[in-house]
C-alpha cells in the first residue's frame, strides 16, 4: 500500500517536473543566471574600465553622497561603515548592466524572429466537413439567385 502511494507521488512529481513548460522554465532560469554573470563580467571588467579610461579615470562605483555628518572617508566601502551614503555610482553601473542585458536580449529576439520568418509557413489546414457543407450551400444559393 505504501509502495503504491510512493509510486503515485513519484509519477505525479515526474509529470509536474518534466512537463515541457516547467522544465523549459527551469533551464531558462539557470541559463539566465549564468548569462547574468557573464554580463556582469562584461560590464565590470570590460565596459566600465573603458568608460573610465575614456573619461580620464572615472570610476562610477566610487561615487557616492554622504547622508550623515559622520561619513568622512572618500572610499565607498569605508564610508558605508561610517554611516548612511547614497551610492549613486553603483546604481549607474547597475543601469548600464541592465541596458546591456536588454540590448543583447533585443538582438537575440530580433535574430530569432528573422530565423522564424525564413521558415516556410505550414500549409493551411483542409476545410472541415461543416465548412465544405456551408460552401456548397453558399454556391447553390448563388447559382439560384445570381443577383
Amino acid at each position: 500500500m505504501a509502495g503504491d502511494t510512493v509510486r503515485k507521488e513519484w509519477n505525479d512529481f515526474k509529470s509536474f517536473a518534466l512537463k515541457g513548460n516547467a522544465f523549459d522554465l527551469a533551464v531558462g532560469v539557470i541559463i539566465g543566471a549564468a548569462f547574468g554573470r557573464i554580463v556582469d563580467g562584461v560590464v565590470n571588467l570590460l565596459v566600465m574600465p573603458l568608460i573610465g579610461a575614456l573619461t580620464g579615470g572615472l570610476n562610477f562605483d566610487s561615487y557616492f553622497l554622504p547622508l550623515s555628518a559622520s561619513v568622512t572617508s572618500p572610499v565607498l566601502a569605508e564610508a558605508q561603515k561610517q554611516g548612511a551614503v547614497l551610492a549613486y555610482g553603483a546604481f549607474i553601473t547597475v543601469v548600464i548592466n541592465f541596458l546591456l542585458v536588454a540590448f543583447v536580449l533585443f538582438q537575440l529576439v530580433k535574430i530569432s524572429n528573422r530565423l522564424k520568418r525564413d521558415e516556410p509557413a505550414p500549409p493551411p489546414a483542409p476545410p472541415s466537413k461543416s465548412e465544405e457543407l456551408l460552401a456548397e450551400i453558399r454556391d447553390a444559393l448563388k447559382a439560384k439567385n445570381p443577383a
